[in-house]
């Protein structure tokens, strides 16, 4: 039984996994289009926190406990809303244009609302 329910889990699509993954990779695009324009303090805040996201994700993926799971997700959620910061900051200083900053931001908005409904679905469990 235990078998079966691994293999319908490995099976199941993790959405959650996918978009924080192409979201890393579009962050280091933009990053390195910054990079280009001379901009290196704020892209770099921002590639290390756009892309904790996705890496603590994979992190929650193997934790040691429900909690351990949460405590993952709940960082990766506030490494998104850094992420939105300095989203935010580029755009104001003219570093983004509009389409960029929406682009990511839509991108890091969905997110943050998957991870908080993560988040508060677990607890649930937990409390169960």
């Amino acid at each position: 039984m235990e078998n079966e329910e691994l293999k319908v889990k490995s099976e199941k699509r993790n959405f959650l996994k996918e978009k924080s993954l192409l979201f890393s990779i579009d962050i280091v695009h933009l990053y390195k289009k910054l990079a280009e324009n001379k901009e290196f303090v704020m892209s770099k805040q921002m590639l290390r926190s756009g892309t904790a996201v996705g890496a603590l994700i994979r992190e929650a993926e193997f934790a040691q406990s429900k909690a351990d799971f949460i405590n993952k997700l709940s960082i990766a959620l506030k490494e998104a809303n850094e992420t939105q910061y300095w989203l935010e900051l580029l755009f104001k200083t003219n570093f983004l244009n509009t389409e960029l900053f929406h682009l990511h931001t839509k991108q890091n908005d969905e997110l943050i609302s998957m991870l908080a409904a993560s988040i508060k679905t677990s607890k649930q469990k937990l409390n169960r």
